[in-house]
């Protein structure tokens, strides 16, 4: 059976793993990078079907640029951004992004989630083009 994989993009190690855990949980494929640059290596390298970002995040990116690259450069993929110093309404981000504000409620973003992939069987995801 296809899993969806998401990719956490978050600099606080607990959270991370605290994320990555409820998704693996919910039955998803997870891959983590603590940095922008780590995460689009791991978008070079990998199949990912949403991705989760913080927005501050250290080494001179932030988790904006990331999902600003993202939609200026391929088909729409589900995208959760998070940030306990940011507040952003949906229509202020790139495509579909979401905005959650920290603290989140782990049952609530994986529920949101969940209803932003299509409703088909479509394996519909991103590769960043190398």
């Amino acid at each position: 059976m296809y899993s969806r994989t998401v990719l956490i993009v978050e600099d606080e190690m607990l959270i991370r793993m605290m994320l990555a855990d409820a998704l693996q949980d919910e039955g998803y494929r997870v891959l983590e990078a603590e940095t922008v640059l780590e995460a689009l290596g791991l978008l070079g390298r990998n199949r990912v079907d949403a991705l989760i970002t913080d927005v501050d995040m250290p080494g001179g990116l932030s988790g904006l640029d990331l999902v600003r690259a993202l939609h200026a450069n391929c088909r729409e993929i589900p995208t959760i951004v998070a940030s306990g110093g940011h507040l952003f309404d949906d229509a202020d981000l790139p495509g579909n992004a979401r905005f959650f504000a920290k603290p989140y409620r782990l049952d609530k973003l994986t529920s949101v989630l969940a209803a932003m992939f299509p409703d088909s069987n479509d394996e519909v995801s991103y590769r960043l083009a190398g």
